[in-house]
């Protein structure tokens, strides 16, 4: 089964984490063996893994915040700083595309070729392997922080971004994020009418609930969640509600499922809580609980978030690198879900998402 995934960090950890991706998720864990820190020799995503798990188009983020709140890799003391590291790993990306290893998909007639050319790869091949064509990349911000004003989002948008988080952890410079109370700032509401003018989509994960709402309001375009799970199943404001799910249902948004340990068990605490206990079985139980909620399983997909600062020690269990999320299709037919359902959660509800989004032609002028 071909498997999209809407958030990877494969920027960070190939340029803060000093990771080279080309290699195989198992000689990148030797390399890391003495090297200090959470999730050193624990990754488990790099190309070869992504190939052989037929994870053939991801959203593939930037990320670098200047919100005052120091994290290792991915704060800068201003707004310059972000600018500058946000571009270094679009470079990256670039650099990726012109080696041939991958390709950057900016709109609907591109995206349609490599549907078309993986899909009759995928046919041909049905056993393992590790030459498939190249892998493809949607590119995402997360965190607004690095765009210095509203008016430049449209060289972003020029230099291929499609997909942005207006915040992350803390105070974003745009609106509030996880572990805040803080709704839009005097940039946000500029930033979201930009958004819609170009029509890069809204990824509404980790918006405060503040800023969640007031950012539907202001926002009429598509959104989504590219990695959130169910507050009603794990309580916690990093989590979307069953009444934020719905009022993403009714802009016929799609929700990633992550894969993040502590967003799957409820009283998780980092550094100290065992995964023993968190399966794929658990990463379905969200997704089982979105597709109960709507009604059908239009909207639930996956997000999975691996290596987004962690490793297997705080991802389920039972999954190694990221080729196991071929096992999702079991787990879902296990469930009773149909082969048209899964094949809409592991890709067809991102496609028809990205679909939508570029059938109209969006002027810059």
């Amino acid at each position: 089964m071909l498997i999209i995934d809407a958030h990877l960090d494969l920027s960070m950890n190939a340029l803060n984490w000093n990771r080279d991706l080309l290699r195989s998720v198992y000689t990148i864990r030797t390399t890391e063996q003495r090297v200090p820190g959470k999730g050193r020799a624990q990754g488990t995503v790099a190309f070869p893994e992504m190939r052989r798990g037929r994870i053939f188009l991801s959203v593939a983020t930037l990320i670098a915040r200047s919100t005052g709140r120091p994290a290792p890799h991915i704060d800068y003391d201003s707004p310059t700083q972000a600018y500058g590291m946000a571009h270094g790993q679009l470079a990256y990306y670039r650099a990726l595309e012109q080696e041939g290893h991958a390709r950057i998909i900016t709109d609907l007639e591109g995206l349609e070729r490599h549907v078309a050319e993986w899909q009759a790869w995928d046919a041909a091949h049905p056993e393992e392997t590790d030459q498939t064509p190249p892998l493809g990349f949607i590119i995402s911000m997360e965190g607004a922080d690095p765009i210095l004003h509203p008016e430049q989002l449209e060289a972003w948008w020029q230099a291929g971004l499609r997909l942005l988080g207006p915040t992350h952890y803390g105070p974003g410079r745009y609106c509030g994020g996880t572990g805040t109370e803080l709704g839009l700032t005097e940039l946000g509401v500029p930033l979201l009418r930009e958004m819609a003018r170009l029509g890069i989509l809204l990824d509404l994960t980790h918006c405060s609930d503040q800023a969640f709402w007031q950012a539907l309001e202001h926002y009429d375009g598509l959104v989504l969640a590219s990695h959130n799970n169910c507050r009603a199943l794990v309580p916690h404001q990093r989590q979307f509600s069953d009444e934020q799910l719905q009022a993403i249902f009714q802009r016929d948004g799609v929700i990633g499922a992550a894969f993040d340990a502590w967003m799957l068990k409820p009283g998780w605490i980092n550094n100290v809580t065992s995964n023993e206990d968190v399966t794929m079985a658990t990463v379905v139980d969200h997704i089982d609980h979105i597709c109960q909620l709507a009604g059908n399983s239009r909207h639930a997909a996956i997000g999975t978030d691996l290596d987004g600062g962690y490793g297997r020690e705080q991802s389920p269990s039972d999954l190694d690198t990221i080729a196991d999320l071929q096992k999702l299709t079991g787990l879902l037919a296990d469930r009773g879900y149909s082969d048209d359902d899964i094949r809409a959660i592991l890709h067809g509800n991102w496609l028809r998402l990205f679909r939508q989004a570029w059938s109209h032609s969006y002027t810059t002028a």
